[in-house]
Protein backbone atom coordinates (compact mmCIF):
# COMPACT_ATOMS: atom_id res chain seq x y z
CA UNK A 1 0.00 0.00 0.00
CA UNK A 2 1.12 3.90 -0.50
CA UNK A 3 0.26 6.65 1.79
CA UNK A 4 -1.15 9.65 0.40
CA UNK A 5 0.93 12.41 -0.28
CA UNK A 6 -1.01 15.61 -0.22
CA UNK A 7 -4.17 16.78 1.03
CA UNK A 8 -6.08 19.85 -0.97
CA UNK A 9 -8.51 22.36 -0.04
CA UNK A 10 -9.91 24.88 -2.21
CA UNK A 11 -10.08 28.64 -0.85
CA UNK A 12 -11.19 31.96 -2.04
CA UNK A 13 -8.21 33.44 -0.34
CA UNK A 14 -5.11 31.40 -0.56
CA UNK A 15 -3.16 34.29 1.75
CA UNK A 16 -6.17 34.12 4.27
CA UNK A 17 -5.83 29.94 4.10
CA UNK A 18 -2.15 29.95 4.65
CA UNK A 19 -1.88 32.46 7.60
CA UNK A 20 -4.60 30.82 9.05
CA UNK A 21 -3.19 27.24 9.07
CA UNK A 22 0.14 29.10 10.13
CA UNK A 23 -1.25 30.26 13.08
CA UNK A 24 -3.24 27.35 14.07
CA UNK A 25 -0.77 24.57 13.16
CA UNK A 26 2.46 26.03 13.03
CA UNK A 27 2.86 24.74 9.50
CA UNK A 28 5.08 26.31 7.24
CA UNK A 29 4.54 27.25 3.27
CA UNK A 30 6.52 27.29 0.34
CA UNK A 31 5.87 30.13 -1.77
CA UNK A 32 2.97 30.42 -4.03
CA UNK A 33 2.95 30.59 -7.64
CA UNK A 34 0.92 31.28 -10.30
CA UNK A 35 -0.60 28.36 -12.66
CA UNK A 36 -2.73 27.46 -15.46
CA UNK A 37 -4.35 24.73 -16.89
CA UNK A 38 -6.36 24.96 -20.24
CA UNK A 39 -8.24 28.03 -20.04
CA UNK A 40 -8.36 28.20 -16.11
CA UNK A 41 -5.32 30.32 -14.36
CA UNK A 42 -4.62 29.43 -10.06
CA UNK A 43 -2.27 29.88 -7.06
CA UNK A 44 -1.56 26.55 -6.15
CA UNK A 45 0.96 26.61 -2.74
CA UNK A 46 2.34 23.25 -0.29
CA UNK A 47 3.93 23.16 2.69
CA UNK A 48 7.23 23.27 3.52
CA UNK A 49 8.92 20.03 4.64
CA UNK A 50 7.77 16.28 3.59
CA UNK A 51 4.56 14.19 2.87
CA UNK A 52 1.94 14.54 4.06
CA UNK A 53 1.71 17.90 2.30
CA UNK A 54 -0.79 20.35 2.77
CA UNK A 55 -2.18 21.56 -0.73
CA UNK A 56 -4.65 25.30 -1.02
CA UNK A 57 -5.98 26.13 -4.18
CA UNK A 58 -6.96 29.54 -5.15
CA UNK A 59 -9.23 29.37 -8.59
CA UNK A 60 -12.13 30.49 -10.73
CA UNK A 61 -15.15 28.30 -10.10
CA UNK A 62 -16.20 27.42 -13.29
CA UNK A 63 -12.55 25.64 -12.99
CA UNK A 64 -11.19 21.60 -12.89
CA UNK A 65 -11.96 22.52 -8.92
CA UNK A 66 -15.56 23.60 -9.44
CA UNK A 67 -17.21 25.95 -6.52
CA UNK A 68 -14.46 27.49 -4.79
CA UNK A 69 -16.14 30.54 -3.82
CA UNK A 70 -16.23 28.82 -0.59
CA UNK A 71 -13.72 27.01 1.46
CA UNK A 72 -13.61 23.45 1.58
CA UNK A 73 -12.14 19.56 1.06
CA UNK A 74 -11.31 18.97 -2.35
CA UNK A 75 -8.99 15.82 -2.59
CA UNK A 76 -6.22 13.03 -1.54
CA UNK A 77 -3.49 12.95 -3.80
CA UNK A 78 -1.57 9.26 -4.28
CA UNK A 79 1.22 8.54 -6.89
CA UNK A 80 0.51 5.52 -9.50
CA UNK A 81 2.39 3.44 -11.14
CA UNK A 82 0.55 3.96 -14.44
CA UNK A 83 -2.43 7.16 -14.63
CA UNK A 84 -4.33 5.67 -17.42
CA UNK A 85 -4.49 2.21 -15.91
CA UNK A 86 -5.56 3.93 -12.22
CA UNK A 87 -8.05 6.21 -13.97
CA UNK A 88 -9.27 3.02 -15.67
CA UNK A 89 -9.45 0.64 -11.90
CA UNK A 90 -10.90 3.98 -10.44
CA UNK A 91 -13.37 3.82 -12.91
CA UNK A 92 -14.59 0.76 -12.99
CA UNK A 93 -15.09 0.49 -9.29
CA UNK A 94 -17.76 2.96 -9.36
CA UNK A 95 -15.24 6.61 -9.25
CA UNK A 96 -16.21 8.81 -11.93
CA UNK A 97 -13.58 10.75 -13.38
CA UNK A 98 -14.49 14.52 -12.27
CA UNK A 99 -11.58 15.84 -14.47
CA UNK A 100 -8.08 14.64 -16.25
CA UNK A 101 -5.49 17.14 -16.62
CA UNK A 102 -4.16 14.27 -19.15
CA UNK A 103 -5.73 15.89 -22.47
CA UNK A 104 -3.61 19.55 -21.29
CA UNK A 105 -0.44 17.42 -20.66
CA UNK A 106 -0.87 17.17 -16.83
CA UNK A 107 -0.74 13.32 -15.86
CA UNK A 108 -3.27 13.33 -13.23
CA UNK A 109 -7.02 12.49 -12.70
CA UNK A 110 -9.58 13.62 -9.61
CA UNK A 111 -12.00 10.74 -9.25
CA UNK A 112 -15.37 11.67 -6.82
CA UNK A 113 -15.15 9.49 -3.84
CA UNK A 114 -19.02 9.91 -2.33
CA UNK A 115 -17.85 8.40 0.88
CA UNK A 116 -15.49 10.76 1.94
CA UNK A 117 -17.09 14.24 0.47
CA UNK A 118 -14.72 14.20 -2.12
CA UNK A 119 -12.16 13.54 -4.60
CA UNK A 120 -8.96 10.94 -4.77
CA UNK A 121 -6.25 12.26 -7.29
CA UNK A 122 -4.08 9.95 -9.02
CA UNK A 123 -0.44 11.64 -10.55
CA UNK A 124 2.04 9.36 -12.60
CA UNK A 125 4.85 8.75 -10.80
CA UNK A 126 6.86 10.07 -14.04
CA UNK A 127 5.78 13.60 -12.05
CA UNK A 128 7.80 12.63 -9.14
CA UNK A 129 10.93 14.54 -9.89
CA UNK A 130 9.84 17.58 -11.12
CA UNK A 131 7.24 18.04 -7.81
CA UNK A 132 10.04 17.48 -5.87
CA UNK A 133 12.12 19.80 -7.83
CA UNK A 134 9.19 22.72 -7.13
CA UNK A 135 7.80 21.78 -3.45
CA UNK A 136 10.51 19.48 -2.07
CA UNK A 137 13.97 19.87 -2.91
CA UNK A 138 16.59 17.21 -2.01
CA UNK A 139 13.44 15.12 -0.87
CA UNK A 140 13.35 11.63 -0.97
CA UNK A 141 10.84 9.69 -3.63
CA UNK A 142 7.76 8.74 -2.50
CA UNK A 143 5.50 5.49 -2.75
CA UNK A 144 3.07 4.82 -5.63
CA UNK A 145 0.07 2.68 -6.21
CA UNK A 146 1.44 0.06 -8.38
CA UNK A 147 -1.31 -0.54 -11.13
CA UNK A 148 0.42 -3.51 -12.20
CA UNK A 149 -0.06 -5.31 -8.62
CA UNK A 150 -3.44 -3.93 -8.13
CA UNK A 151 -5.68 -5.24 -10.93
CA UNK A 152 -8.14 -6.61 -7.86
CA UNK A 153 -11.58 -4.64 -6.44
CA UNK A 154 -10.89 -5.24 -2.75
CA UNK A 155 -14.69 -5.07 -2.33
CA UNK A 156 -15.53 -8.65 -3.93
Amino acid sequence: MSGFYHVCFVVPDLDAAMRDFTTAAAVKWKKPVKAQIGEWDYRIVFTAGGAPFIELIEAPSDGPWGDTSEPRFHHLGFWTSDISAGAERLTRNGFTEAFSGCPYGRPFAYHRMDSIGGHIELVDLGRQPSFLDAWHSGGDPMPAIDEEAFPWNPLR
